[in-house]
């Protein structure tokens, strides 16, 4: 599967440094350059269930193409759907379905970040873009 630009850019980044403590570092600059989610959207529809952190979701087709915008009130979970939303940004319903959320954070060398919890909650968050996609096809 081809990887959209900006999940090519994070893996090169996030490959190229090598202690645990630089990819930290990095997780939170990639939460902080997340686009801050207009109030209006960070509404009760918009929540992701089965996340213990607040996450919002809005997702988008555009030239059959889905972009999804979302943010959270916890720095680490914005880093960590920052980095989902490099993933899947341009992706088709199709290609979103096919997603690989563990093997990506493997990739990115974040695995260890992912507690249970953690990991649970960017499932729901991947979920939700799915159940967007294929509502809105």
């Amino acid at each position: 599967m081809n990887l959209p630009p900006e999940a090519v850019f994070a893996l090169e980044t996030f490959q190229a440094v090598g202690s645990w403590e630089q990819r930290a570092r990095l997780l939170m600059q990639w939460g902080e350059r997340l686009p801050a989610l207009p109030d209006e959207d960070k509404v009760d529809v918009n929540l992701v269930q089965g996340c213990e952190s607040l996450v919002w979701l809005v997702g988008r087709l555009q030239d059959d193409h889905w972009q999804f915008a979302a943010s959270s009130d916890a720095r680490l979970i914005r880093g960590l759907v920052a980095l989902l939303l490099a993933r899947v940004n341009g992706l088709s319903a199709a290609e979103l379905q096919a997603v690989d959320l563990p093997g990506w954070f493997e990739q990115l060398g974040l695995s260890r970040q992912l507690s249970p919890s953690r990991s649970n909650g960017l499932n729901a968050v991947l979920q939700r873009m799915r159940q967007l996609s294929l509502t809105q096809n």
